[in-house]
């Protein structure tokens, strides 16, 4: 496939995906008793309330371009978690619903394409296909899987303000919460160093991949095959 119409239909799918994300967070605060989301009319599946330039636009075009996995963010659903009962847990679930969505997005494109597969198109995630319309749909649905999972898993990192970090207060005690939040702020620089910057200085680490190939590849192959 052409690199070029390959990261423009991959740019394609990653708004979907990281829209239906974001609203997730937005409706199960919402069903929280938060109507932060709500009343910002952040509870829609138009992509233009949703769409950050450089996270949802350029960072994944130029990933797709240089042949990487697809990933960035979205403008974040805004809420408050002084509606929720419990904080720790509301913020567990709201956080935990980006993800999940991913996952039952990759999940159902994953058993769509071994329905596409029964058809004498394609053999395997590495066969080259007839240009057919079944052939471009088994494509469309492989990529659409995989980026599903690198989302999940890129923002199941525990560094704020992934999704992950709003798991872990569920686990520290009343001292250690106060101590994260401190820290908190700090989260995106913390990302950075760690994600992007230590791999340069360390040659030949690749952290992200090698979380992802611990990860996402293993889910690839049981939901497409290979």
């Amino acid at each position: 496939m052409n690199e070029i119409l390959s990261g423009i239909m991959q740019l394609a799918l990653f708004v979907p995906a990281i829209v239906l994300h974001e609203v997730a967070h937005g409706y199960v605060s919402y069903r929280l008793g938060d109507p932060t989301a709500k009343m910002q009319g952040r509870l829609t599946l138009n992509p233009i309330k949703h769409v950050d330039p450089f996270g949802t636009v350029l960072l994944p075009l130029l990933l797709a371009a240089l042949g990487g996995p697809v990933f960035g963010y979205a403008k974040p659903v805004p809420i408050n978690p002084g509606y929720y009962r419990d904080y720790r847990k509301g913020m567990m679930i709201t956080g935990l619903a980006g993800p999940a969505t991913n996952l039952t997005l990759a999940a159902f494109a994953g058993l769509l394409a071994r329905v596409v597969e029964l058809g004498p198109v394609l053999t395997g995630p590495t066969s080259d296909p007839q240009l057919t319309v079944l052939g471009w749909l088994w494509y469309v649905l492989y990529f659409f899987g995989m980026i599903n999972l690198v989302l999940m898993f890129f923002n199941l990192i525990p560094i704020p303000p992934l999704d992950g970090s709003r798991v872990l207060p569920m686990f520290l005690s009343d001292k250690a919460l106060m101590k994260y939040h401190e820290v908190e702020r700090y989260g995106i620089v913390i990302f950075f160093v760690v994600v992007l910057l230590i791999p340069r200085w360390i040659p030949g680490l690749d952290l992200l991949g090698g979380y992802f190939d611990l990860t996402v590849d293993p889910l690839m192959r049981l939901f497409f095959g290979g």
